[in-house]
């Protein structure tokens, strides 16, 4: 999964990116609205984290201009403004959703998962299931056939991805797009890597059950 932050305050884009990295997202990360525009326009996401107070070009305008020009990718919006007035104004210009500063991690991060099931149309699911594999998206945890596997954030990721979108053909552009904070490079075999990684957890589970 793909997300952008957009957010002038070092150290709180700094804690959010971070923090999203570790929880297995390929970020992008802008420190003003018309750098958060421009990657939003022509970059695909899953999700973006903004905040309202922007240098170049303030949150509201930016999501305003998004949804002009017709990209659906769901907002989160960060701000210091906890007035009920500041909130409803955020949702009417097309944020999907309000979180006031200061906030813990663990809800941003719960509010953005939220976000990404729902633009994915499906009615919030906790798990995602492909024959004897699941993947539970609350606690991060994976089995096969009963047997739980253990996968690094990255693999996680990929596996996510790949259960998100099963019956679809998903080339290495596309993972890397979605899985990695960069552009696909033809001569690297990141891609291949992981996916064998990948393949070898989950088919030394099933050999075992």
């Amino acid at each position: 999964m793909r997300l952008l932050v957009v957010e002038d305050d070092p150290a709180i884009a700094s804690f959010v990116a971070k923090g999203l990295e570790e929880a297995g997202y390929a970020v992008d990360l802008a420190t003003d609205g018309n750098a958060g525009l421009g990657l939003a326009l022509h970059e695909p996401y899953d999700a973006a984290v903004v905040d309202v107070m922007l240098p170049g070009r303030d949150g509201l305008s930016l999501i305003e201009e998004l949804r002009r020009r017709r990209v659906t990718t769901p907002v989160l919006i960060l701000s210091a403004r906890r007035s009920v007035d500041d909130r409803v104004k955020g949702l009417q210009t097309g944020g999907d959703d309000y979180l006031t500063k200061p906030f813990a991690f663990s809800e941003l991060l719960a509010r953005v998962q939220a976000l990404i099931r729902r633009s994915h149309g499906t009615p919030e699911p906790t798990s995602l299931v492909a024959g004897d594999l699941s993947l539970d998206l609350v606690t991060r945890r994976v089995g096969r056939a009963g047997q739980v596997i253990e996968l690094r954030p990255r693999e996680f990721a990929l596996l996510e991805y790949l259960m998100r979108n099963v019956g679809r053909v998903v080339s290495k552009t596309m993972i890397m797009e979605h899985v990695w904070n960069y552009s696909f490079d033809p001569r690297t075999n990141v891609v291949d890597v992981l996916v064998f990684r990948l393949r070898e957890r989950v088919d030394r589970t099933s050999t075992r059950s």
